[in-house]
């Protein structure tokens, strides 16, 4: 009888053994597994099995991962220390490589970003590093998915989020654009003032040709005036219609001497 219950015992216990060699992994995930310490072909998704005591299984998340890059001290090309931070996309495509080739892909990949950021943004110069984000997001991409491919992770998209600039270089950036903006809008006004003359001079070579029709702005200049309600009005009189009486008046000052 106590034969009989030792065998239930460890028939049991090889039953339980057995069954915790049964693992489920997602469609995310995948089973790296070792053999005796050695490598084989890692497994899944779905229903697997992991022999006990002989192979041992690490689950590798598959899914496109997101790492913040902590904000760095850089001082640029020319010589402005600025704050940049970033955040980094990538995800493991064979995850025996992440496991074998580097020992914490995470912490690896999060200190090879640090070190490309301070590097990329230390080569460019501050207006370079405002104005051409997508380039420097662009070279920090390749450097870092080069660096990474040995690895087995494929760096997707790498982006700065913020640059931190201190208190006086912001005060020189506000001058800055308010200059250019006054600039701007000194170029406008000269080149209406432009428009503007070439329109007189061309209204002025109409008139020249049309002699009446410098009479009919007088009278509708004096039409303008006619509806204010001045206590004063000033009638301009053209010198063209003061000529004949001038000319008279001189004709007889000279008959006279």
């Amino acid at each position: 009888m106590f034969g009989f219950g030792s065998m239930a015992t460890f028939l049991l216990i090889a039953l339980v053994i057995l069954i915790s060699g049964i693992k489920i992994l997602s469609e995310y995930e995948r089973g790296v597994i070792f053999r005796l310490g050695r490598l084989v072909p890692y497994r899944g998704p779905g229903i697997i099995y992991v022999i006990p005591f002989i192979e041992r299984m690490v689950r590798v998340d598959m899914r496109t991962l997101t790492l913040d890059v902590p904000s760095q001290d850089v001082i640029t090309r020319d010589n402005v220390s600025v704050k940049v931070n970033a955040v980094l996309y990538f995800r493991v495509l064979d995850p025996s490589k992440a496991l074998v080739e580097i020992e914490n892909y995470l912490f690896a990949t999060s200190q090879l970003a640090q070190t490309t950021l301070r590097s990329v943004c230390g080569q460019a110069e501050l207006d370079e590093l405002l104005s051409e984000r997508d380039k420097i997001n662009t070279d920090l991409q390749e450097i870092v998915d080069t660096q990474t491919d040995p690895w087995g992770i494929k760096v997707s998209l790498v982006e700065v989020k913020h640059i931190d600039l201190p208190q006086e270089m912001q005060r020189a950036i506000a001058r800055q654009a308010e200059a250019e903006r006054e600039r701007r809008a000194k170029v406008i006004n000269a080149e209406g003032e432009f428009q503007a003359a070439q329109r007189l001079a061309d209204a002025s070579g109409i008139i020249e040709q049309h002699p009446i029709a410098l009479q009919l702005r007088y009278l509708q200049t004096l039409s303008e005036v006619a509806t204010e309600n001045n206590s004063t009005t000033l009638f301009p009189v053209p010198i063209d219609l003061l000529q004949p009486f001038l000319g008279r008046a001189g004709g007889g000052q000279d008959q006279t001497a």
